[in-house]
């Protein structure tokens, strides 16, 4: 089973600081599903937070996401 969770890109680039997106992750990995390599110590939410943020959610993860799951 696939387990899926939330994980925030920052503006500095770096895993702490004013977060620019979410982004959702697979089994607690450190690349998104769009692609992007993020912070292993970045912030992480689960996937039910997804569109209850107030930063908003990476687009191409949000798509990729809703294929994914039943």
């Amino acid at each position: 089973m696939v387990y899926y969770e939330m994980r925030a890109e920052y503006a500095d680039g770096g895993s702490r600081g004013r977060i620019v997106q979410w982004h959702m992750i697979r089994d607690n990995g450190t690349h998104a599903l769009c692609g992007a390599e993020l912070s292993p110590d970045a912030e992480k939410q689960s996937d039910l937070a997804w569109g209850h943020t107030r930063e908003k959610f990476c687009h191409t993860c949000g798509a990729l996401y809703l294929r994914q799951v039943p």
